[in-house]
């Protein structure tokens, strides 16, 4: 249940991540677009999961036409929602994420955690 006093957390796109999003399928950007509007609320939405090897970032898994669509999320890095990653998963080998995809995420997250530090000093 919706908490009356708590307010919508912003989305903070990392890199590309908005952009990659823009190029999938309609259905997949407002289903995407649609959690992570819950996100913002505070909720843990069922379609999300938490990402392996990391605290406190979460995946969103779509599928569309036999496809597999993602978007990673960082949640715990002041008030803001990162979205550090939007992927198509591409896999031919089980449901790990790829080397690659990972490492990015990696990176991008460092790239948030460095913007989450600047925000609270200039509060």
């Amino acid at each position: 249940m919706l908490m009356q006093s708590q307010q919508m957390r912003p989305v903070f796109w990392v890199g590309d991540a908005k952009k990659r999003l823009s190029e999938f399928p309609a259905d997949v950007q407002n289903e995407i677009g649609s959690i992570l509007q819950r996100v913002q609320w505070g909720e843990t939405p069922r379609k999300t999961k938490r990402l392996r090897g990391f605290s406190g970032v979460y995946e969103i898994i779509s599928k569309h036409n036999r496809e597999t669509y993602r978007a990673v999320y960082a949640v715990n890095l002041g008030d803001l929602i990162y979205t550090l990653h939007c992927f198509q998963k591409k896999s031919k080998f089980g449901i790990k994420t790829p080397k690659k995809e990972i490492d990015l995420i990696r990176r991008r997250l460092n790239r948030a955690k460095e913007h989450a530090l600047q925000e609270s000093e200039n509060e």
